[in-house]
């Protein structure tokens, strides 16, 4: 293990963050193409749809207390509704599209700085249509995953509602409950980010072999991913209340326009740093488990991606080739002694 190795071994919760700045500002200006490109069309959808969905929410209000004193028929309210849940599905697609991109275009060139491997945006562009679909599969694999651990959290509340109910030792049971469930789904999210990272950068391993791997890695460094987190939460969750606050429930529109702009500069470096950070977690988990980092071999299959699939098939037959003989040499030398 070489001597950057061993600095990212004992890195803890500064020096992630400290790490993770160095990187940004060392990279700036390709950290500011892929903020351009798909990091502000991301936090402005993000922002957008807090408008539209605060607008649609009002008219179904407004649409359904007329029609409760009219005594007419609901149709019109049934359209409303629909309207709004395909714009809510439309907005999640792209949301979806855009952080994928975003992921796999971070964490392509943050890999690029620890390998000392050159890299522009062209490169980036070419490189993040091939990349993005690795981390779609793994995205995948975690959404079933999400989705069984909330419909086991579902089958524990109907359990709990069937069997003990409001008592007083049913209220305990329920917040028990409740805090086990974010717990959870904290330890989850967090193993999707870190999977998405291995999606990337590790060529056996996306889907569910991603999440294996990812928790494993996690093991030793769980407090302080899970702290870096929910610290990521808390500034997430802290933008949208001034957001919403200031931007969407205020008349005044130097206010609006003018909070408006903050809050989306805020995001666009959150959610950068936020992708630099779960990369730089996954070096740094690496080294802890003592894991070597081999330059050479990443730098390698990050070069790959610039390949055809024949070229990069080609590859694996001539490595797959060089290490049979050399079995088979090793074989005979042990024999001929």
């Amino acid at each position: 293990m070489d001597s950057d190795e061993e600095k990212l071994q004992y890195l803890g919760f500064l020096g992630i963050f400290k790490e993770s700045f160095k990187i940004v500002v060392s990279w700036k200006k390709i950290f500011t193409q892929i903020t351009l490109s798909f990091i502000l069309p991301l936090s402005i959808l993000f922002l957008v749809q807090i408008h539209v969905s605060e607008y649609l929410e009002r008219r179904i209000r407004f649409v359904r207390y007329r029609l409760y004193h009219r005594g007419d028929e609901d149709e019109y309210l049934s359209s409303e509704r629909l309207e709004y849940w395909l714009i809510k599905i439309a907005y999640l697609v792209f949301l979806l599209v855009l952080s994928l991109l975003s992921t796999s275009a971070v964490v392509y060139t943050v890999a690029c700085n620890y390998t000392g491997k050159p890299i522009t945006f062209k490169k980036i562009m070419s490189v993040v249509p091939k990349v993005w679909k690795r981390v779609t599969i793994t995205f995948i694999w975690s959404f079933l995953i999400h989705l069984a651990y909330s419909l086991c959290f579902l089958g524990a509340i109907v359990m709990w509602a069937m069997l003990i109910g409001f008592s007083s030792v049913g209220i305990a049971i329920w917040y028990v409950l409740l805090i086990l469930f974010f717990v959870g789904f904290v330890y989850l999210s967090i193993v999707w980010q870190l999977a998405s990272v291995v999606s990337v950068l590790e060529e056996e391993n996306y889907g569910i072999k991603a999440m294996v791997k990812s928790i494993n890695l996690i093991e030793g460094k769980r407090r302080v991913t899970s702290f870096i987190f929910l610290l990521l939460v808390l500034f997430y969750y802290g933008i949208l209340i001034v957001y919403q606050l200031f931007a969407v429930y205020s008349w005044n529109i130097g206010t609006m326009v003018g909070i408006g702009i903050l809050c989306l500069v805020l995001l666009m470096f959150l959610f950068l740093f936020g992708l630099v950070i779960q990369t730089v977690i996954y070096f740094v988990c690496k080294s802890y488990h003592c894991e070597s980092i081999d330059k050479p071999a990443l730098a390698n299959h990050l070069e790959a991606y610039f390949q055809s699939e024949p070229q990069r098939d080609a590859t694996k037959d001539v490595q797959l080739e060089q290490v049979h003989v050399a079995t088979k040499d090793a074989q005979l030398d042990q024999v001929y002694v």
